[in-house]
């Protein structure tokens, strides 16, 4: 009987793979914050629902009904399940890319992807801009991370170029692949990217971020991808360099650089 006592509570504790369930138990998440990067627990049921759909090979609704099977644990009052009033605007744009991305690596099936959606906004009283920037996917067993994309809690599309600088006194000198930023491994992570925009008017903006002070992880071996980097460079020659969350000025011919992170790599590299 002791065997079939553990088989129970490890059950219990884990999920039990013959049923197709699974435990994902978040003790242990830091309490809530004194910042906006709580995500309300609804946020962690999205992105648990996510990761498990991705998993299944199989054409089925994407329903509440997925997440039968899975019984997510996240502890009250915590930054993943946190007590009113808390501030919860980047739990939606930004933790909950960590979130999957933990689930994809305690499953082994993919290294941390850019884990941001690098948000940048900026405008005056007549004009205001908001865009998403791509940055690289995480590698996996079999396969590379891909290069300056979207990953997992955003589909955006940037402005055409084109668009911008007709209807923003904005020039988009460079948008590129930030070459060399995956992790390596023995299957690379994908790359980040390089955007360059030139202002031609004085505006206000902010940068909401991850992944600047600690590098999107490989999993099973491999190599960290490159963290994210934002600077201004001042028209008068002076650069400086913003934060993970940082409020900004800018005046005309000042040029603003972000480098979005990239991804994990998969295995050591042979």
């Amino acid at each position: 009987m002791p065997e079939v006592r553990d088989g129970l509570e490890r059950s219990a504790r884990f999920g039990d793979a013959t049923a197709g369930s699974a435990v994902l138990d978040f003790a242990g998440t830091s309490a809530q914050l004194g910042n906006n990067f709580n995500a309300p627990s609804s946020i962690v049921d999205a992105a648990a629902l996510y990761v498990f759909r991705t998993l299944v090979d199989d054409d089925i609704p994407l329903n509440a009904g997925c997440l039968t099977p899975l019984r997510v644990v996240v502890p009250q009052g915590s930054m993943l399940n946190p007590h009113p009033p808390a501030a919860v605007v980047a739990g939606n744009v930004e933790t909950s890319q960590h979130v999957v991305d933990a689930l994809y690596a305690a499953l082994g099936v993919m290294a941390n992807a850019q884990g941001t959606m690098n948000n940048l906004t900026f405008g005056d009283e007549r004009l205001q801009y908001y865009e998403t920037i791509c940055g690289g996917a995480g590698a996996g067993p079999d396969f590379e991370g891909c290069d300056a994309v979207q990953t997992h809690m955003t589909n955006s599309r940037l402005t055409d170029p084109e668009i911008l600088e007709a209807e923003y006194p904005v020039l988009v000198r460079e948008f590129a692949v930030r070459r060399g930023s995956g992790g390596r491994g023995r299957q690379h992570g994908g790359d980040g990217t390089l955007r360059r925009l030139q202002f031609r008017a004085p505006f206000s903006g902010a940068l909401l971020a991850n992944h600047r002070r600690i590098a999107p992880f490989g999993v099973d071996g491999g190599d960290s991808g490159a963290r994210g980097e934002a600077h201004i460079h001042r028209a008068a020659g002076q650069v400086e360099t913003l934060g993970a969350t940082a409020r900004f000025a800018v005046e005309p011919g000042d040029e603003l650089s972000i480098l979005t992170p990239g991804g994990g790599g998969y295995g050591p590299a042979e």
